[in-house]
């Protein structure tokens, strides 16, 4: 038995970095998934698919690892990077997309994400478990937010 628990985020922030270097960080995904925290392990399948595995939360008795893999696009011509969520790995399916502009003083970025994670643990406790992991999911989109602001030089 398991529940589910839905992520929707979006962000919407400045850089002071130029937009090419901010696409080229964002698009090569190993490079952009090395300033996300509490990452095991990234491996690539091949055909822009990446396969991602949290570390495990919670206690020893219990504790939750997500494990997804996404499909990733970039379109530099736009400045849109997008993946999709592949089926049939782990116990997520994530997608979003990035997209940077160019402000010609600063860079504009936004990142959307939506998603599903699976959690190992009875319908009752989906409303005590549902809150808890899309707070988490949320610390670390907003300190990888953090840390990819830090890397493009501050916020604009």
């Amino acid at each position: 038995m398991s529940i589910t628990v839905k992520i929707d985020l979006g962000y919407e922030f400045d850089v002071k970095a130029k937009a090419a270097e901010v696409f080229d960080v964002l698009s090569d995904v190993p490079t952009s998934v090395s300033h996300f925290p509490k990452v095991e392990q990234l491996t690539d399948l091949g055909d822009g698919v990446y396969k991602w595995e949290m570390e495990k939360v919670g206690t020893a008795q219990v504790n939750i690892q997500t494990i997804y893999a996404s499909k990733y696009v970039s379109d530099k011509a736009k400045g849109t990077v997008k993946w999709t969520p592949v089926k049939g790995v782990g116990n997520a399916l994530v997608g979003g997309h990035w997209k940077i502009v160019d402000n010609k003083k600063s860079t504009g970025v936004t990142l959307a994400i939506q998603g599903e994670i699976e959690v190992p643990l009875p319908g009752l406790m989906k409303m005590v478990v549902a809150p808890i992991v899309e707070g988490e999911f949320e610390k670390l989109v907003e300190k990888y937010i953090d840390n990819l602001i830090l890397r493009f030089g501050g916020e604009a």
